[in-house]
């Protein structure tokens, strides 16, 4: 496995297969190896990239205390057979007198865009500059992002960029926890209570299904968690491509989560396409 510290060593990387490319913040975890797995496929070559991106987090954001763990993530990105890592310093990515950042309206502006102003300029800046270094052909990620995906979608879309966007499935804990890098800030027992999160979108999901009106499901659903100590920042019933609100059932919508709980925020989304799997692998 090769890695590459600077974008020097990148671009000198001669390569005729087409990549498959795995961005990520190190902290790697299972839902991190399934989009690895992915990556791995006859006539390709699988990259992953590891950095902490600075301008996604806000001034009040956990930048400085996100886990860090290179060994142990250049380890499970051994054991799973990527061809090439690579870890960037800063300044490779944002070279003094950096003065571009990309701006993506509508899909971004809402939820994740409200509640952290900027966060979607600095992941579409910083994944568009991977782009470019990496020049994949595949772009692997995972849906517990799911306003992520739909932003760099719209990115490649309006850009008419030649990478295809994959979006696979959210790997989640026994319990149905959605696996997060986050997840690590828990205590035990604030661990054991997180639980509700997912246990709240099944209940909104099965409700809707069997024709229960959303506002109503939508308005109950935020008063339990928030009865169980969660501070919900948003609970909603959304076109996953748009992310606009809807007021009627549909199996391609979702519905979406973000809250604090025992000071760490949590997000997660689900669909009705993953009910029925999910009650398959619960306990």
């Amino acid at each position: 496995m090769k890695v590459f510290t600077t974008a020097a060593e990148l671009r000198a990387w001669e390569v005729t297969e087409p990549i498959v490319f795995v961005p990520t913040m190190g902290a790697l975890h299972a839902g991190h190896a399934s989009l690895m797995k992915s990556a791995r496929r006859p006539g390709h070559l699988s990259v992953v990239s590891i950095f902490v991106n600075p301008t996604q987090f806000g001034p009040n954001e956990d930048f400085s205390k996100y886990p860090r763990t290179l060994d142990t993530d250049l380890e499970i990105c051994r054991e799973h057979g990527v061809d090439a890592v690579y870890v960037p310093e800063v300044v490779d990515i944002y070279p003094v007198g950096d003065a571009t950042s990309v701006i993506v309206h509508g899909v971004a502006e809402p939820y994740e865009g409200h509640f952290r102003p900027g966060h979607f300029n600095g992941v579409a800046t910083v994944v568009l500059k991977l782009f470019h270094l990496v020049n994949p052909a595949v772009a692997c990620f995972g849906q517990k992002d799911l306003q992520q995906c739909a932003v760099i979608q719209q990115m490649v879309r309006d850009l008419g960029m030649r990478v295809q966007i994959e979006v696979l499935p959210t790997m989640r804990e026994p319990d149905g926890l959605a696996l997060s890098s986050r997840n690590r800030y828990l205590s035990p027992s604030d661990r054991a209570d997180a639980i509700r999160l997912p246990q709240a979108l099944m209940k909104v999901l099965t409700e809707l299904q069997q024709g229960r009106e959303v506002e109503l499901t939508r308005t109950e659903a935020i008063q339990d968690l928030s009865s169980a100590g969660f501070d919900v920042q948003y609970l909603d019933w959304i076109d996953p491509v748009t992310f606009t609100p809807q007021t009627h059932f549909d199996p391609q919508y979702r519905v979406i989560l973000a809250a604090k709980f025992a000071g760490v925020r949590l997000i997660d989304n689900m669909g009705l396409q993953d009910l029925d799997l999910i009650n398959q692998k619960l306990p």
